[in-house]
């Protein structure tokens, strides 16, 4: 008998490849594949306990998702951060749920389905992506040893562990082989990767080895902490035209006294020097930063700060989120002085000076020509998204193409127009 499942994988994309590769497991172990959790015996929940609306969400999910088990035999399993933070009170609240695990526990999943003890997936060779086959996140560490005051990611997934370069490079082959096209390095603080790992190994030396190795169109790099970019990072942006013009660098603050009470090391002078170096180093780069407002005892003057930086820097990406309470946390001991509705108009106003500032940059490439990695068919047009841009989270290009495009190829493009914050580009002009 053939048994089948399905996963539901919410969060960060750190959280898809731990879901990608149990999903390579049970394959292997002789399981199908279902994408409707209708259709499927078991669903495994891969759970995000990240911040409260995160939290909110995993809860809504295994409750809409137990409904299934009055149609039939379903199994529902549940993992990852949610469930590793608050096993016992999820055990003894919603104890319909048939199989409970934490992070790190795709073994134990496969276990717990098959009835065989010590499966343990391959990750450098079995994974079975989730994303589209054109793309693809190489995770390159676990856990976190910095202690923002707010984060309580280092609660739940430990310090970091960063993987061995040869491990990297070899899962980095095997995803070539499945025809992926872009290869996105994630890890909780890819600056940080490889402190932790005996004799030099840092983010430069792997970049340098991965680009060398000419594996990939578009590589692309996330969640780089603006406190250990180093200059030679900027180097390797500048050196290899595979490595996208695109730099994710989550700096959450400017007003000095904030970033000092969330326990950030960049001071916005020295934030200020990173980012022209790597402008300078890669004039066409597009930044990508993160930041949050409403932090404990945050006050118009620190929010005007912020302002003026934004609008100093312009990020020609930007995403903005409010303080939540995190327990466990340093800044749980602060006083959330800031009302909810005050945290939510300096998003709106952070949020509108974003706007423009991304306008601006979108209208900049008007006639200029620039590849696009196409995503799909909408209509008689293609969408696709040009290298400053991340899959999810960013603009996309809208194509327009007499012949047909093939879905997760590159194709060159001349961007004719601005819709909103997206490109509108014509193929092979």
């Amino acid at each position: 008998m053939v048994h089948s499942f399905t996963i539901i994988s919410l969060g960060c994309p750190k959280n898809t490849v731990d879901s990608e590769i149990l999903k390579g497991g049970l394959l292997q172990a002789g399981w199908e594949f279902r994408e409707e959790p209708a259709e499927a015996e078991a669903v495994i929940i891969n759970t995000c306990g990240f911040i409260r609306s995160s939290k909110e969400e995993s809860i809504e999910t295994i409750l809409e998702t137990l409904k299934l088990k009055k149609s039939g035999g379903r199994k529902v399993i549940v993992m990852g951060c949610l469930s590793q933070r608050y096993f016992e009170q999820i055990k003894s609240e919603i104890p319909e749920i048939d199989g409970l695990f934490g992070v790190d526990s795709q073994a134990e999943v496969i276990g717990f389905l098959t009835g065989k003890s010590g499966a343990c997936p391959d990750l450098e060779t079995s994974r079975h992506l989730l994303t589209p086959r054109h793309f693809a996140y190489l995770k390159l560490a676990e856990g976190c040893d910095n202690s923002c005051s707010f984060c309580a990611i280092p609660l739940i997934r430990g310090r970091q562990r960063s993987r061995p370069v040869d491990s990297l490079l070899h899962e980095a082959e095997f995803l070539k082989s499945q025809g992926v096209q872009e290869l996105i390095l994630i890890a909780q603080d890819t600056t940080r990767y490889g402190r932790d790992l005996p004799g030099k190994v840092n983010l430069d030396l792997l970049l340098n080895e991965l680009l060398a190795a000419r594996l990939f169109p578009w590589v692309r790099l996330m969640y780089a902490n603006p406190d250990f970019w180093r200059a030679s990072l900027s180097e390797t942006l500048a050196k290899y035209p595979e490595f996208c013009p695109y730099i994710d660098i989550p700096v959450q603050h400017a007003s000095p006294r904030i970033l000092t009470l969330m326990n950030r090391g960049a001071e916005p002078q020295r934030l200020r020097k990173t980012l022209r170096n790597i402008r300078h180093q890669r004039p066409e780069v597009a930044l990508r930063t993160s930041i949050m407002v409403g932090f404990p005892s945050e006050t118009e003057a620190d929010f005007d700060e912020l302002l003026n930086f934004v609008e100093e820097v312009r990020f020609e990406r930007l995403g903005v989120f409010t303080y939540s309470c995190e327990e466990g946390t340093a800044a749980e001991k602060s006083d959330d002085n800031v009302p909810v509705e005050e945290k939510e108009r300096r998003r709106e106003v952070l949020m509108q000076i974003q706007w423009d500032i991304a306008q601006a940059f979108a209208r900049s490439k008007i006639g200029a020509r620039i590849p696009v990695l196409i995503e799909e068919q909408s209509g008689s047009d293609y969408l696709g998204r040009s290298p400053w841009d991340a899959p999810e989270i960013d603009c996309i290009v809208h194509v327009k193409c007499a012949q047909p495009l093939p879905i997760g190829q590159f194709c060159d493009a001349t961007v004719t127009g601005v819709t909103e914050l997206d490109l509108i580009a014509e193929a092979g002009r």
